[in-house]
């Protein structure tokens, strides 16, 4: 027990001590009024010893003195496979603007442009991120987007008369939405299993395509934290076999400016918003999983999608390598040269959200992206597999690791350190230490399963902090088992028996003093 005396100053330091010179919390904008000196009977310090911390860390610091509540704004949060990362709050400020906030979903065309010119603008910011030929926002969540692209590929092959294919591969490392999502759209799902070094496994995939295949769907980087390492290999022997290519692009963080899923044989792939482009996560929604195709797939796009009318509409300007820079300086643009408008392709398959999606959070992650640039949206995916490769190493010594290659922007460790301790044993004792834990029991074919992701906004002090709680829990396993077995020691409730709670839940008060009279 003596360990844990310390895990306040472990994982809630002062702000004082993550100080680092250098660090900035906020940009101040340039003076646009004269600058005056001050009096000199105004009395001032010479000195000021403010610590110098980040924007992040000064949120953390204010918002743990004020709420208890577990959230990204307080404490890391290493849901591998969720990327629940840092929000900036500058994202929030563009959404409640009152031209997007107060704006009905029903205006007109002509009393609408602002908006529709900012989603126009992000699908042209997420064609050029990707490499696809056209962007629907449409769809409202990742799960949602994936029925989409699926529903595209059952569109695309019904459409040339090809009513024989009715199965859609998806290895074993890919996301646990996917066969759901093919089983709602007609369609039988069938598992590819992974190679030893955490691939999907080439020969079976050839054996297994042939005429009655629709298509393949991949998760890339996989749930293993993985990057297909043959990935143009497996999406040409899906097209050798007359099948479509579905990417899940809920890794897409990991990839970012250093490869456009189309240039690998991606045909159709949904970007979740909230993982990728910093839009909030978690609590239920609101969500945004919009779609990516290639040119043939382009006339079955759920619509509406926003089109320019008459002079092609301005772009932003400073694309640099495929990315999107901010436009600072330019000519005022006559309302009347270019117009957006509404339309469906030629072939969509029809609405799949009201109105324009979860227009909010496509405001969100359009000021992410004009934000970070070209080189901040670069530095996204470098982080967060730097990130993740060095935490990984932290630990490496005490978890084993079932695929032990560099990993992109998540890695799964196994949480059996010691003989009867299991990942749950391990993940309810995080709690103790002030740490939400990672993805249990997650991917499937990784026994005592634990998924961590860091993502790329977590300082190198807080990643030592986790690596620490967990390197300590290791020897608490071997030393003091039930410490672990009886976990969480310290939160407001103990260990529930989760079994139960599935199979008799108790949803209200009458439920629970029910259940207290019969104790």
């Amino acid at each position: 027990m003596g360990t844990n005396t310390q895990r306040f100053r472990t994982v809630e330091p002062f702000i004082w001590e993550l100080s680092a010179q250098g660090r900035v919390g906020a940009s101040v904008p340039e003076a646009d009024v004269p600058e005056y000196p001050l009096p000199g009977e105004v009395p001032l310090r010479t000195d000021l010893p403010l610590p110098e911390v980040s924007e992040l860390e000064v949120v953390r610091h204010f918002t743990r003195l004020s709420r208890l509540n577990y959230s990204v704004d307080t404490h890391m949060y290493p849901l591998g496979s969720c990327t629940m990362k840092y929000n900036p709050k500058v994202n929030d400020t563009a959404a409640s603007l009152p031209g997007f906030s107060e704006a009905h979903p029903l205006l007109p065309e002509d009393l609408c442009q602002g908006s529709l010119e900012l989603l126009y603008q992000l699908q042209t910011a997420l064609e050029r991120l990707s490499g696809f030929a056209a962007v629907s926002l449409q769809p409202a969540a990742g799960a949602h987007g994936e029925l989409t692209g699926v529903l595209m590929i059952r569109a695309y092959h019904l459409d040339r008369g090809d009513t024989k294919r009715t199965r859609i591969l998806i290895p074993d490392s890919a996301h646990g939405t996917n066969p759901a999502s093919v089983s709602m759209a007609g369609f039988t799902a069938e598992q590819i299993p992974s190679d030893k070094r955490g691939n999907v496994d080439l020969t079976i995939l050839r054996e297994r395509c042939d005429e009655t295949v629709a298509g393949l769907m991949i998760t890339n980087p996989n749930t293993l934290g993985l990057f297909e390492e043959n990935i143009e290999e497996v999406t040409a022997i899906v097209h050798q076999a007359g099948g479509l290519v579905y990417g899940d692009g809920a890794n897409f963080n990991a990839l970012l400016g250093y490869l456009k899923p189309a240039d690998v044989g991606i045909d159709v792939m949904h970007f979740n918003l909230h993982k990728t482009f910093s839009t909030p996560h978690g609590g239920g929604g609101p969500g945004a999983g919009p779609v990516g195709v290639t040119a043939r797939l382009e006339p079955y796009l759920p619509g509406p999608i926003v089109r320019a009318a008459g002079r092609e509409a301005e772009q932003l300007e400073g694309w640099e390598a495929g990315l999107i820079t901010q436009k600072r300086q330019g000519p005022q643009r006559n309302a009347r040269d270019s117009r957006y408008t509404l339309f469906y392709p030629e072939k969509s398959i029809g609405r799949v959200k009201a109105f324009y999606g979860n227009f909010g959070v496509l405001v969100r992650a359009f000021a992410y992206i004009l934000q970070m640039g070209s080189n901040g949206l670069r530095a996204v995916a470098e982080h967060a597999v730097l990130n993740a490769n060095y935490l990984k190493h932290l630990i490496g010594k005490r978890y084993r690791i079932p695929y032990d290659r560099p990993c992109m922007h998540e890695f799964v460790v196994t949480g059996d350190v010691a003989p009867g301790i299991h990942t749950m044993d391990v993940a309810k004792r995080l709690l103790d230490y002030g740490f939400h834990p990672p993805t249990v029991y997650f991917p499937l074919i990784v026994k005592e399963a634990l998924m961590i992701e860091s993502t790329e906004t977590e300082s190198r002090q807080t990643l030592e902090a986790f690596a620490e709680a967990l390197l300590q829990i290791a020897e608490e396993a071997a030393s003091s088992p039930d410490l672990l077995h009886e976990a969480p020691h310290y939160t407001p409730v103990g260990r529930l028996d989760e079994v139960r709670a599935a199979r008799d839940p108790i949803l209200n008060r009458r439920q629970t003093e029910k259940l207290e009279g019969t104790r």
